[in-house]
């Protein structure tokens, strides 16, 4: 089972500078091959699949952990697309092409069927599929496969964040570059533990160090990196024979947490009329509220 908290990783930039482009680049690391919906499935399935779990719990909890830190990643990310997205453009009468500011911007899709929102696309407006889901049932080769998943997912933030200096965009980036630098090391560490081999050494892919990017630098700093959560009050906490010793690139000491870290609110998006988004205006707001004090049995 799964608990939701109403909640994201972290604190979105509120900025002033809608960019329609720098969200459709974004969409590549929600929808596109190495993107988040991507390493979120491929752990899913893995986990919901893994054989022999008791003989071989260190790894299943180390699937099933980040499976669940993935899911907030998807959120992040649609999250961070939301805000490029917001103040494309504005209120005016139908006859007055309220929506021609972004008649050329790149993914129009997220102005003709998503009122300005994020979606299950990558950055050409191609729909995430299941044909990118890979679990052999081999731990061995579902590790590696996971490894170089979260290798190639580094490389596209790496080349989105050179992109765009949108501030929303950088910011959860830049904080995914080091969370995903995490499940890189810990996909290599794993390996190790199965096989003998110290995949460590490889890392990392690119090997452009995190501390080039200002916005992954601070994180860093904070030892965000050095941090493994089990995503569960009592269970998955087999990781720590995993997630153990000290980061093969700065050698601080690694941290298995249980639980979940401490989030902050969910931003609130503006209503957009043009878009006839959410559609309930305030003489219908007073209706929906009449309603639910009737339901409730509620007196003024």
């Amino acid at each position: 089972m799964f608990k939701r908290m109403d909640e994201i990783a972290i604190e979105i930039p509120e900025v002033e500078k809608p960019d329609a482009n720098a969200a459709a680049a974004i969409q590549e690391l929600l929808g596109g091959k190495f993107g988040e919906m991507s390493t979120l499935n491929n752990y899913l399935f893995q986990s919901f699949n893994f054989r022999d779990k008791k003989k071989l719990k260190p790894f299943y909890d180390l699937v099933t952990s980040i499976t669940a830190e993935e899911l907030g990643h998807v959120e992040l990310v649609a999250h961070a697309i939301n805000k490029c997205l917001q103040g494309s453009t504005t209120l005016k009468q139908p006859d007055d092409t309220p929506l021609g500011s972004v008649k050329d911007a790149r993914l129009s899709y997220h102005f003709l069927a998503g009122a300005q929102g994020a979606l299950p696309f990558d950055s050409m407006g191609n729909p995430w599929n299941g044909t990118y889901v890979f679990n052999s049932g081999n731990l061995v080769e579902d590790l590696l496969h996971n490894f170089f998943l979260e290798c190639g997912a580094r490389t596209h933030k790496m080349k989105v964040y050179e992109m765009t200096d949108h501030p929303a965009a950088r910011e959860v980036v830049g904080f995914l570059l080091v969370r995903g630098g995490v499940h890189v090391v810990a996909y290599a560490k794993a390996l190790e533990m199965a096989t003998g081999v110290d995949v460590t050494k490889l890392v990392p892919v690119p090997s452009l160090s995190n501390k080039a990017f200002n916005e992954s630098r601070k994180y860093e700093e904070k030892s965000v990196h050095t941090k493994l959560y089990t995503w569960s009050d009592n269970d998955y906490n087999e990781i720590a024979q995993i997630w153990k010793g000290t980061h093969p690139e700065d050698g601080l000491p690694l941290e298995v947490i249980q639980g979940a870290p401490k989030g902050v609110p969910v931003p609130d998006a503006p209503p957009l009329e043009e878009e006839f988004a959410p559609g309930i205006f305030a003489e219908d707001f007073a209706e929906i509220a009449k309603r639910l004090k009737m339901a409730g049995n509620i007196k003024d």
